[in-house]
C-alpha cells in the first residue's frame, strides 16, 4: 500500500503528514506521542490502509513539521489541537477516528471536546485519559518543574539520547526486536537548535491536561464512542489501570494489555493491528 509524505501550509506553518487509503474510505488520525512524530507509525499505516483513509501528521515542533521558535510561538497542547484541527479540515475531513499515544491523547481530547460529532471512534495505546495510572517515579520530575520552571536540571533529561532510548526499549521483554533508529530519530530531531525550548515549553503545559480529565469522562458518557484501549502493559510512564479507567465511562471500552512497553507498535505491532483492524472493522464497518 502507497503511504504518500505531504505537506500542508496551515495557519501560516508548514506542517507535515502522512496519508494512505482510499480517499472516500473512513478517515482514521494517528497522533503520536513525545518525543516521537508519524515516524512512529509508519509500519501501522500500510497495514490499516487498504479499508481506511489513514492521516498520521506530525505535530508543530517535531518531525518534519515546522519548529518556530518558543519565543515566536506559543507551544501548548491547546495550540498543537487547534492547528491539527485546522490540517484535518483543510483536507476535507469533519468525521474520523483517532489514534492517540501519549502527547496525543491531549491532542485528541481536545479535539473531541471541540466536535464530540466529529469522533467516530477512539484507540488510545498507552494514552491517558484519568488520574489512573500515571507513574509517580516518571511523573514527578514533570510535576516539579511545573512547579519549579526555573529548575531544568531534572527536567533536560527526558531529551538526553539515554533517556529516549530507555523510553523505548523498557518494559519490553526482547530489548532486540526494537530497532535503535527509533530513538537515534528521535534524539536528532530534539536536538536541533531551540527545540530543547520548545520540549520544556509543553512539558510546562502538561499540567493543563489532567483538569480536562473530567470533561473527557463526561464527554465518554454522554456520546459513548466506541473506545479501544491497547496498551503496553509495562509502560513506565502510563501504567495499565490508564487502561482499565476508560471502562469507567466508555461502558463497552474494550481493553487489551499486552507485553511491551511505551511504544508498543515497535514490539507489538502484529498482536496491535489485529485488534486495532477487528475493533474499526465491527465499529465503523459493521463487519
Amino acid at each position: 500500500m502507497t503511504v504518500h509524505h505531504r505537506f500542508a501550509e496551515i495557519a501560516g506553518q508548514r506542517l507535515f503528514y502522512r496519508e494512505a487509503g482510499p480517499a472516500i474510505a473512513p478517515v482514521v488520525v494517528l497522533l503520536h506521542g513525545f518525543p516521537t512524530s508519524s515516524f512512529m507509525f509508519r509500519e501501522l499505516i500500510p497495514r490499516l490502509a487498504d479499508r481506511y483513509r489513514v492521516i498520521a501528521p506530525d505535530f508543530l515542533g517535531f518531525g518534519l513539521s515546522d519548529a518556530p521558535p518558543a519565543t515566536e510561538f506559543g507551544y501548548t497542547f491547546d495550540a498543537l489541537a487547534e492547528l491539527t484541527r485546522d490540517l484535518l479540515a483543510a483536507l476535507g475531513v469533519d468525521r474520523y477516528a483517532i489514534y492517540v499515544q501519549d502527547y496525543g491523547a491531549p491532542v485528541g481530547w481536545r479535539l473531541a471536546l471541540r466536535d464530540p460529532e466529529a469522533i467516530t471512534a477512539i484507540i488510545t495505546q498507552n494514552g491517558n485519559g484519568y488520574g489512573d495510572g500515571f507513574v509517580a517515579d516518571f511523573w514527578k520530575t514533570v510535576w516539579d518543574y511545573h512547579r519549579n520552571p526555573a529548575d531544568e536540571s531534572a527536567i533536560r533529561e527526558a531529551l538526553t539520547l539515554e533517556t529516549i532510548r530507555w523510553q523505548y526499549v523498557a518494559g519490553v521483554p526482547d530489548e532486540s526486536v526494537v530497532s535503535p533508529d527509533t530513538w537515534h530519530h528521535d534524539f536528532a530531531k530534539v536536538s536541533r537548535p531551540g527545540n530543547d525550548e520548545i520540549q520544556l515549553a509543553l512539558f510546562r503545559d502538561y499540567a493543563t491536561n489532567p483538569p480536562l480529565y473530567p470533561q473527557l469522562h463526561d464527554y465518554l458518557r454522554r456520546h459513548q464512542p466506541p473506545v479501544l484501549a491497547v496498551w503496553g502493559a509495562n509502560d513506565p510512564i502510563f501504567a495499565p489501570e490508564g487502561a482499565q479507567a476508560f471502562a469507567k465511562d466508555a461502558t463497552d471500552a474494550e481493553i487489551h494489555l499486552l507485553d511491551g512497553g511505551h511504544f508498543l507498535l515497535e514490539s507489538e505491532l502484529d498482536a496491535a493491528t489485529t485488534l486495532i483492524r477487528d475493533f474499526l472493522s465491527r465499529r465503523l464497518l459493521g463487519n
